[in-house]
Parts: C-alpha cells; sequence; structure tokens
C-alpha cells in the first residue's frame, strides 16, 4: 500500500515537472499499474499463508434450579403414622436443554426426589425420625435421572419428623410396652417362686425341714423345736392334712402351762394361739412361774383391766384358765360371781 502511494506521488511529479509526450505517459501509467497489481497479489498470498485462529463455539451454560418443599407426608413402616418431609430439591435439564415446550421439568424433579424418599421410609419405623432424616441427606445428595429421564434430581438440607400428636402417643406406647415387659417379668418371677415354694420347698415336711436347715445350719435344736409349725405349713401349701406322724408336734409354740390342766382349746395342737396362750407364755417370760401367788394377782389384775375396756370374754378366760383365787384380793374388791367387776386401778404388784 505504501508502495502505490509513492509511485503515485512519483508519477505526478513527473506529469508537472517533466513534460513528455502522451504515449509515454501513458506507458508510465500502465507500468505503474501493473506493479500495483502485483504488489497487490503478493500482499493477499502473504496474509492466507498466515495462520488464522481456531474459533470455539461454547453451548450456553445449564443452570442449576431449585424448588422447596415443605412437610410432605411420606408413609413409614406403621400404617397411619407418616413422616413430614422438607427439603430444597435442586435441578438441571438433561442434555443442556430447557426441556420440551409445555413441560414442568420443576414438578417432574421434585416428584423424583419424593419417589426416591418414598422408597425408604416406607420400610422404617416411625420412632425413629432423627436417623431416618440422615440416611435421606445420604442418597438424596446425589444428582441422579428422574424416571422419563429429562431432569437430574438432588435433595439439600433434608428434615424429617413426626406430627406432634403422632409423637406423643409412640411415647405413650412405648411406656406401656416397656411397663408390660416389668409386669411380665415380675409375674414369671413371682410364678418361679410359687413353683419353687409349693413343688420344691415345701412339697412335703422333709423338704421343709431340709430347706429350714439349709438357710440355718448352725440352729439344729430350733428346727426340731419347729417340726410341727413346718408340718403344718407343708400340708397348708398343698391342701392337705398334718401327717399322722406329725401331729404329736406342737405346731405352734407351745404354752408353758402344765399339760395336764385339762383346759378347752389349750392343747399345742391349736393352730391358732388364743390370748389366753400368749399371756402364758407372757408370764413364762416375765418370770411368773406356776404356783406364785403373784402370778394369780397378776393376772387377776389384768383381767380387770380387760374388762374395762371391754374385753370381757378374754377376762373370764383369763381368770379361768389361771385359776387366780380370791383370797389374793382385797375382800372389798372380790366379786361375788368369781368374775373380775368393776374396782379401783390396779396397783403396784410389789
Amino acid at each position: 500500500m505504501y508502495f502505490a502511494v509513492f509511485a503515485g506521488l512519483l508519477l505526478t511529479g513527473l506529469i508537472v515537472f517533466a513534460p513528455l509526450p502522451s504515449w509515454v505517459w501513458a506507458a508510465l501509467a500502465a507500468v505503474v499499474g501493473a506493479g500495483l497489481l502485483i504488489v497487490r497479489h503478493l500482499s493477499r498470498g502473504t496474509h492466507a499463508a498466515s495462520p488464522t485462529e481456531p474459533t470455539y463455539f461454547l453451548p450456553p451454560p445449564v443452570e442449576n434450579r431449585e424448588h422447596r418443599v415443605v412437610d410432605v407426608a411420606l408413609p413409614s413402616r406403621e400404617e397411619d403414622y407418616d413422616f413430614l418431609f422438607s427439603a430444597t430439591v435442586r435441578w438441571s435439564p438433561l442434555g443442556g436443554t430447557t426441556g420440551e415446550e409445555g413441560a414442568n421439568l420443576g414438578s417432574l424433579a421434585v416428584d423424583a426426589i419424593l419417589a426416591r424418599a418414598m422408597a425408604i421410609t416406607r420400610n422404617r419405623p416411625p420412632g425413629r425420625a432423627s436417623l431416618v432424616q440422615h440416611e435421606l441427606n445420604g442418597v438424596l445428595g446425589t444428582m441422579q435421572p428422574d424416571a422419563a429421564e429429562r431432569v437430574r434430581a438432588m435433595a439439600e438440607s433434608v428434615v424429617l419428623t413426626l406430627s406432634d400428636h403422632d409423637r406423643q402417643r409412640l411415647d405413650k406406647l412405648a411406656e406401656i410396652r416397656k411397663q408390660k415387659a416389668v409386669w411380665e417379668h415380675e409375674r414369671t418371677y413371682e410364678q418361679s417362686r410359687r413353683e419353687y415354694l409349693g413343688k420344691d420347698v415345701l412339697k412335703d415336711p422333709g423338704s421343709a425341714v431340709v430347706w429350714w436347715l439349709a438357710r440355718n445350719d448352725d440352729q439344729v435344736e430350733k428346727v426340731v423345736q419347729d417340726l410341727g409349725i413346718l408340718a403344718q405349713v407343708s400340708s397348708a401349701a398343698n391342701n392337705q392334712e398334718v401327717p399322722d406322724h406329725f401331729r404329736h408336734l406342737p405346731q405352734w409354740p407351745s404354752s408353758p402351762r402344765p399339760a395336764d390342766d385339762g383346759e378347752p382349746g389349750t392343747s399345742g395342737s391349736r393352730c391358732d394361739p388364743s390370748a389366753a396362750d400368749l399371756f402364758a407364755a407372757f408370764l413364762q417370760s416375765a418370770d411368773f412361774p406356776d404356783g406364785d401367788p403373784q402370778r394369780a394377782l397378776f393376772s387377776r389384775q389384768v383381767a380387770e383391766c380387760l374388762t374395762k375396756y371391754g374385753k370381757q370374754g378374754i377376762a373370764d378366760d383369763l381368770v379361768h384358765r389361771f385359776d387366780a383365787p380370791d383370797e389374793f384380793m382385797p375382800d372389798d374388791e372380790a366379786p361375788p360371781s368369781g368374775r373380775p367387776g368393776e374396782g379401783p386401778p390396779v396397783g403396784d404388784l410389789g
């Protein structure tokens, strides 16, 4: 280009300052034009030989989209107990397109996520909502295509809960199950104890004696004294009569009074001790021996106290049992019938 400009200036100067015949100027113009054509052709060849930079055509970026779902009911393993599912669903069209015309790709993505979540929750117990939540966060945390392969979807910030009423009912049922388990264990323990006592310990008087000795191996004399009681307990446990060879044994702590007093209701074989029997044991432990005048006097005074408190029957039993003579009582206090009556308070024995 610079050469053409220079040649044009040179030709113009010659025409102006050096007049020549017209055919000479025509020849010079032809030569200059040819030179310009050659230079132009060479210039184009140089530019064509130089390498050209490649042009890259990039597809338009695919924009990830998201949709928030809140408290969607998903079934659990227990009927009528639904999980409440909340999450942020992220999705993008497959192939980088915007989808077919009229297709709601966001709804397809949400449906795909709910289907994946439901496949897990329907096999999980409702009482483990927090544990299932972590499982869903792991399973739904990867992009996967839907069944129609139109979108890819994943879920973030998954929250899985139960309604307050369902959680309270489950807590109550769990407490009842625990109480039932404890009750069944207690019942089994009680049944085991009854079977052990009835079929082993109290199977017969001999087994009761062996059991007593095993627990009190240093009190042989005591078990000999209680043979009648053990025989009675064993027979009662099996709804049987006391065996004949045990009936002569006292089945209650024997009364300290003489065995030949011949009074009714005082035999050592009584099943239940009377008040007089217990009072006799008290007199023995208090060192009131038979025949002691103080024993009879004390018995009469106790009988009087019982009469004052309305226990006339027991008072009569004490008087008849211990035969307190009237001569040990003041003349003005001895009742004419021989029974204790109303009188002054009991005095000191000493």
